[in-house]
């Protein structure tokens, strides 16, 4: 291999170093300094993301704050339709009579300031939607006492009529994330099920974060904290549920939470069904019972649990643990896998509906338990486990102060100025579809990095040769923001090149991106969408970071790798349809944190009709060769095929 004298001194200059600060940088960026009363800085950052594939991108807003929609946030008025037409204004994605099934060409993040905003009838979300609280002085949604409908916040609403139809295909409803809010269901009558908080029927690239339900705590309560009955999510984590009959209800094929606290809720979480969740960090206090789970079949007629993995959890004088709703008898479809559960005043631990105690509680430690069929070696035949299963080994650096699977709430820099973040439109960058801004956006992170927080703006920002991301860099971008590798660069499928370079190889410092999408213009045979080397700096886990970030590859207008890329007949198998030689690859000298992220080859064209499959070929989803420590929470990759 053949280095230049510049990439050879900029190699030696970050073994086991600190990346230097930008040009333009006097001191490293500091604490926040924002001052107190002062509004979350987005909130005021000028307004000029653009939609560049929207047929009307110059008039159409992706940034919408509820008040400039009549909003009043003052407790008192019904703020129901002036939020509602915030959300759907600029003719957006929505089922029903519109019959749009995805569209990624109408995002949306929809902003609230501080207040109560009170809503009589759901807030429903259209696809590609973003709804962002003050992360400074959390703004309430208050379900009024006459409220109707399935939930205050609804993500797939059913069709008034429609013999259970949806607005959306559960399994395809991506791209949505809600976060930095509470939700007030107490005025709600207690007996009344519309006191739901979210109905969060979603698929991947989907987010809740930093939310707090209040319910009513009667003892015949019939709220709900988040009510789902499908998908294929997804992550959440940083929820807070107080009362209510049910925290957490519903199922979906598979999800990750984590960092969630029950107070005084009847059920914290009942699971109906689901092919694979993880619950990582759980605090329960004072409730009745922690996990109520559906138990017995995972067939298509008999589905319910497949697989709960409860790893760190601490409970609190809350008289059941787990309770399933059929006993074992010595053999039971699907898995329940405890680790690290700290029981104080918990009588039991593991418990059957109306049945016997299997596993005793009291005040102890719960170190490694499970209960489901056990495979060894190539032996096809499964024995049956209830009981102490062998702890898997967890490396002290993956590990937290207090012994917990580490976790890194995802940054949003609300203790910030505004001047402290600077917008990369008004440094040169134009992301407009067209423009190749690989120059004017390395010119800002050189400049800038380690002393000031980029925000992109939504848009699509052409990169022609690899962007490099110096460490000590935080990225934010608006409504998923895409930087997208196009050109004669990606074209070598014998010489593979990244389309973004997260930090030069054995570089430390500390990287955080969020509310971003990494891609190619096809065909692209050639590119790795996006190679991480830098590592954390010593003793900070989590310094290097992406938080609901995605590589999304094909299947959207902007790509040149949709309709033209059909599963068979006439043009099937071209080269033409090559959409990346690798998604994600994590060098050896990385340490990433990843939560929330989804590396994803299309099968089907996102837009058009939403659902038309295709062929895309991206051989290669995740490729760790990390020597760690690496967290993939809430993490996955699909569709990848050569």
């Amino acid at each position: 291999m053949i280095l230049s004298l510049f990439s050879f001194g900029t190699i030696l200059s970050c073994v086991y170093s600190v990346n230097a600060l930008g040009t333009s940088c006097s001191a490293p960026l500091g604490p926040g300094l924002a001052a107190p009363g002062e509004p979350f800085w987005l909130e005021t950052i000028k307004d000029q993301g653009v939609s560049v594939y929207h047929p009307n991108a110059s008039d159409y807003p992706v940034f919408r704050n509820v008040k400039d929609y009549g909003a009043k946030g003052d407790g008192i008025t019904d703020d129901t339709d002036a939020i509602n037409n915030a959300i759907s204004f600029g003719g957006r994605c929505a089922g029903g009579a519109q019959i749009c099934n995805s569209s990624t060409v109408s995002p949306a993040l929809v902003y609230f300031p501080k207040g109560n905003y009170v809503v009589s009838t759901p807030l429903n979300t259209y696809y590609y939607t973003q709804l962002v609280g003050d992360a400074r002085q959390l703004p309430t949604l208050v379900a009024s006492e006459n409220f109707t409908g399935l939930a205050v916040i609804d993500a797939d609403p059913y069709i008034p009529g429609g013999n259970g139809a949806q607005w959306f295909v559960n399994q395809n409803n991506f791209f949505r994330s809600v976060r930095n809010f509470e939700i007030d269901l107490r005025q709600v009558p207690a007996t009344n099920e519309a006191g739901t908080g979210i109905h969060w029927q979603v698929s991947q690239a989907t987010s809740l974060t930093n939310i707090v339900f209040h319910m009513s705590t009667a003892n015949d309560t019939a709220h709900r904290g988040i009510w789902m009955e499908n998908g294929s999510g997804g992550y959440m984590g940083d929820l807070v549920f107080n009362g209510g009959k049910f925290g957490i209800h519903g199922g979906n094929q598979q999800f990750t939470v984590r960092n969630t606290t029950f107070n005084n809720v009847q059920a914290g979480v009942s699971a109906l069904w689901n092919w694979g969740w993880t619950f990582q960090r759980v605090t329960m206090n004072n409730c009745q019972i922690g996990f109520s789970i559906l138990t017995g079949g995972t067939t298509a007629e008999t589905q319910s649990v497949g697989a709960e993995a409860i790893i760190d959890a601490t409970v609190i004088n809350t008289p059941i643990f787990i309770q399933t709703s059929k006993p074992s008898n010595g053999s039971l479809s699907g898995s329940l896998v405890l680790n690290n559960i700290k029981l104080d005043n918990v009588p039991t631990a593991v418990g059957v509906l109306n049945g016997s105690v299997v596993l005793p509680g009291g005040t102890t430690t719960i170190e490694s338990w499970g209960q489901g069929n056990v495979y060894s070696g190539a032996d096809g035949t499964p024995r049956f486990v209830q009981g102490p299963i062998p702890a898997p080994d967890k490396p002290s650096v993956l590990l937290d102060d207090s012994g917990h699977i580490f976790g890194k709430t995802r940054p949003q820099y609300e203790s910030y100025a505004l001047s402290q973040i600077i917008s990369v439109k008004d440094h040169g960058a134009m992301g407009d579809g067209r423009t190749d801004d690989t120059a004017a956006l390395q010119a800002i992170f050189d400049e800038f990095a380690g002393c000031k927080i980029f925000f992109f703006d939504a848009g699509t920002y052409i990169v022609k040769s690899t962007l490099t991301i110096p460490a000590d860099s935080r990225i934010v971008g608006e409504a998923w923001t895409t930087i997208a590798g196009r050109g004669l660069k990606f074209q070598d499928i014998d010489n593979p090149q990244p389309v973004i370079r997260v930090g030069e190889p054995d570089c430390q410092g500390i990287v955080e991106i969020s509310d971003m999408i990494f891609t190619a213009i096809g065909p692209a045979p050639g590119a790795i969408i996006m190679e991480w080397n830098v590592a954390q700096p010593s003793g900070v886990n989590g310094g290097t970071g992406m938080w609901d970030s995605h590589v999304k590859i094909g299947g959207s207008d902007g790509t040149n790798l949709q309709l033209n890329c059909p599963t068979r007949g006439a043009g099937a198998f071209i080269d033409n349809c090559f959409g990346a030689f690798l998604g994600l690859h994590l060098k050896p000298s990385s340490t990433p944190y990843l939560e929330g992220t989804w590396v994803w080859v299309a099968d089907h064209n996102l837009d058009g009709d939403g659902s038309t499959q295709i062929s895309i070929y991206g051989g290669r989803g995740i490729l760790s060769e990390s020597q760690g420590p690496a967290w993939m929470i809430g993490t996955g990759a699909s569709s990848s095929y050569w």
